[in-house]
């Protein structure tokens, strides 16, 4: 009988000290923490320039804020003519995975829904995304883009496009070349926390 209370006093000694030690950080919690901000340049209005090997030189705007606290990022790039009259607009929704460590994005296209689909991934001083646009539509592509020289009044970026799965690539297929000219905003939850009763 001593014995089994021995045995019983350390284990229950053991199980305590397991207790008092601090839990392991979750991973996922982590990669995401680590991961928050890789967009954080985007946040904001932006007037950009590019160049297109399809649609030659044209310009536009390009606003991106954070939905809810430290929630994903949705923004709007629109192209305009010289009298600000549009001739093409998409949002595109940028969620963080931490399950498979990247960045999710959907977007929109005038009226044919949730089709623009693609994944990214911040690399030092670089984020790199490969989207597929046109989904569903006769003449669907992908684009990998890579956004650089990013600083906090303005970014480079840079696409190559593939038309036929990714078997062929036309090299710098299009070029962008943003400039700051609003700040970083969030958008607030529109439902307010519950208060305790």
């Amino acid at each position: 009988m001593r014995k089994v209370s021995i045995a019983v006093i350390a284990l229950l000694v053991v199980a305590g000290q397991l207790a008092a030690q601090p839990a392991a950080p979750d991973p996922l919690k982590a990669r995401t923490d680590a991961h928050r901000g890789d967009f954080d340049y985007l946040l904001g209005d932006w007037e950009f320039t590019a160049d297109s090997q399809q649609y030659g030189h044209f310009g536009g705007r390009w606003s991106a804020m954070r939905l809810g606290d430290g929630g994903p990022i949705l923004d709007e790039y629109r192209v305009t003519g010289d009298k600000g009259e549009t001739y093409y607009v998409t949002q595109t929704l940028r969620a963080y995975n931490a399950y498979k460590d990247r960045w999710e994005l959907v977007g929109t296209d005038g009226g044919n829904g949730l089709q623009n689909v693609g994944t990214g991934q911040r690399t030092s001083d670089e984020m790199h995304i490969e989207q597929k646009f046109g989904v569903g539509t006769p003449n669907p592509s992908t684009l990998r883009i890579r956004y650089y020289n990013i600083a906090a009044d303005h970014f480079s970026w840079v696409a190559d496009r593939s038309t036929d799965g990714g078997k062929t690539w036309k090299k710098g297929f299009q070029k962008i070349e943003a400039r700051r000219i609003g700040p970083a905003r969030e958008i607030p939850l529109t439902v307010p926390q519950s208060q305790p009763r």
